[in-house]
């Protein structure tokens, strides 16, 4: 018996990429994913490979993914793209411990997050 297929969540003009274990805190990870939204695909592409944050390099090879799914998998126009959402979650903690003086030990808390992009493609009325 086969399982059942589930409905897209997606419209059919949208494609999205996710990335799970992203080794930066939700807050800064917030900041790269707040100056993209709403870009069209090309600007977004070029305001990520001159942004100055070291993660913003692996939001750019996610928003590349969403592109190309949204190429090969949904068969969209790439020229059209824009982004239309990019949201931030908090994901696993690693947690560490520092020697500190007199004996005694401190936890260093190393967090995880994820992103999710979701490119859409404008109409022509757009």
């Amino acid at each position: 018996m086969a399982k059942q297929k589930q409905e897209r969540r997606l419209s059919g003009a949208e494609a999205m990429a996710k990335v799970r274990t992203l080794r930066t805190s939700p807050r800064k990870l917030n900041l790269v994913a707040q100056s993209i939204r709403g870009l069209n695909v090309q600007r977004a592409l070029n305001e990520l490979e001159f942004s100055h944050k070291r993660i913003a390099q692996d939001v750019r090879k996610a928003l590349y993914s969403a592109i190309s799914n949204a190429e090969n998998n949904h068969n969209l126009d790439i020229d059209s793209l824009v982004v239309a959402e990019a949201y931030v979650g908090k994901n696993l903690i690693m947690k560490r411990f520092s020697p500190r003086a007199r004996g005694r030990a401190t936890r260093v808390e190393k967090p995880f997050s994820e992103i999710t992009i979701v490119v859409r493609e404008l109409g022509e009325a757009a």
